[in-house]
């Protein structure tokens, strides 16, 4: 046992313990929801939180020592951004087909996804910096998190709502959009990118790249529109509530 805990001294001194943990992590939940069959709640991004978080616990671990080590991951995600331009160009021609239909299924979206936040904040009680913290849940992260500082919220617990957003469309999304017998790929992909952004826009790659590509587009569209619009609902229902 004293061997054991030296090793994970020594280990755990090292920033490249938490990047190792989060791949292989990552990398064995890929390969349980394949075994699986990929069903909604074994979805690889969930089961790796649930798993890391467990470890992190259990170690007791710090989440700035852990993303010591896991920012190269982070870091990563510029590139992958920028690299989803690659389906895109493939999917042209059905990209600029599907523009005006995806314009507006963008705009109902991100109006909803704002307006019944609120609403349901509202009517649940919460004061007006949850509230804030609360509007932008649907956009990407570093998007939110500026809105909400913006609107006076609070911007660590909006990227843990953003967070859970996406899992919880990203789990939930593609059943709800089936039993709605909704079929084409390209709506599939446009749901999950306005509303689950990016982790929606994973799992709609797993279905088809082209759904993966439209919910590419929303993601961004979603991420500038959710900017614009936000701070004026806000403006405008607080002034109504007022």
């Amino acid at each position: 046992m004293t061997r054991v805990i030296d090793i994970w001294v020594y280990l755990s001194a090292s920033p490249l313990l938490w990047l190792t943990a989060t791949m292989a992590v990552f990398a064995a939940s890929v390969w349980l929801s394949d075994r699986l069959g990929r069903p909604a709640w074994a979805n690889p991004v969930a089961l790796s939180v649930a798993v890391l978080a467990a470890i992190l616990v259990t170690t007791g671990t710090s989440y700035p020592v852990y993303f010591e080590g896991a920012q190269f991951i982070h870091f990563l995600l510029g590139p992958t951004t920028v690299a989803l331009a690659v389906p895109l160009w493939r999917h042209r021609a059905t990209v600029a087909r599907a523009a005006l239909p995806l314009a507006a299924a963008l705009l109902a979206g991100c109006l909803v996804a704002t307006a019944s936040a609120l609403l349901i904040g509202r009517l649940f009680g919460l004061p007006e910096n949850l509230l804030a913290t609360l509007a932008p849940k649907s956009a990407t992260a570093p998007i939110a998190m500026g809105i909400s500082e913006h609107l006076g919220g609070i911007p660590s617990l909006t990227a843990v709502l953003v967070v859970l957003t996406g899992l919880t469309g990203a789990l939930a999304g593609p059943a709800l959009i089936r039993r709605l017998g909704i079929t084409d790929e390209t709506a599939l992909g446009a749901a999950l990118g306005t509303a689950s952004h990016g982790i929606g826009t994973a799992r709609a790659f797993q279905t088809s790249e082209l759904a993966g590509t439209m919910a590419g587009i929303a993601l961004g569209l979603n991420g500038l529109l959710t900017a614009t619009l936000v701070p004026l609902v806000w403006a405008w229902l607080i002034r109504f509530w007022h």
